[in-house]
């Protein structure tokens, strides 16, 4: 199973095309933009939100605010981050909304769209009861640097939380999901 950020690594210089071409009224690029970005734009959402529907409308909602906002974009930051930040800051809008945060379902994190057609079954499975046994932050950040290829002082960034933390929870985080693993190689 390869979820290495190389191979889900999105080129920035694409993803800036991207928007100029929708900052200037093309649909084509939001649609393409749409298919490349769409799974990491959703694990952000249900990384925060922990609702598979609440996070399918905030996936929704950010490739509006892309259409609108596109013209806003200065290539001088990552265009994931932007991306990811549009979608955080929504996020984060729908849980004040409606004030609660509920765990997610097994059925729910099985929703997260895979990517790579590599992923079989049951890797899918694996990396879900392993993913379920992180908390919050670390599932967070392992989601962003796995499903977005985002760099650790990016995912800092993003998350508003220093280098150090995220360096120190994302390998805390390889270390519970390895003993997951090979607990379940025991079995």
């Amino acid at each position: 199973m390869d979820v290495s950020p190389a191979s889900r690594q999105i080129d920035r210089t694409a993803l800036e095309a991207l928007l100029a071409r929708i900052a200037s009224g093309d649909r084509d690029a939001l649609a393409e933009l749409y298919g490349v970005t769409r799974g990491a734009v959703y694990a952000m959402a249900l990384s925060v939100l922990q609702n598979a529907e609440d996070a399918g409308d905030v996936t929704q909602d950010t490739y509006i605010r892309v259409w609108t906002a596109a013209g806003q974009y200065r290539p001088t930051g990552s265009p994931m981050a932007w991306l990811l930040t549009v979608a955080r800051n929504l996020a984060r809008m729908k849980l004040r909304e409606h004030d609660r945060r509920t765990e997610l379902t097994d059925a729910e994190w099985d929703a997260i769209p895979a990517e790579a057609e590599a992923v079989t079954v049951e890797d899918r499975q694996v990396l879900q009861r392993a993913l379920s046994g992180l908390g919050l932050d670390e599932r967070q950040i392992v989601l962003l640097h796995a499903a977005s290829g985002l760099k650790h002082r990016e995912i800092a960034a993003l998350l508003e939380l220093p280098i150090a933390t995220v360096l120190s929870k994302y390998h805390r985080a390889l270390k519970k999901m390895r003993a997951q693993m090979e607990g379940d190689d025991a079995e």
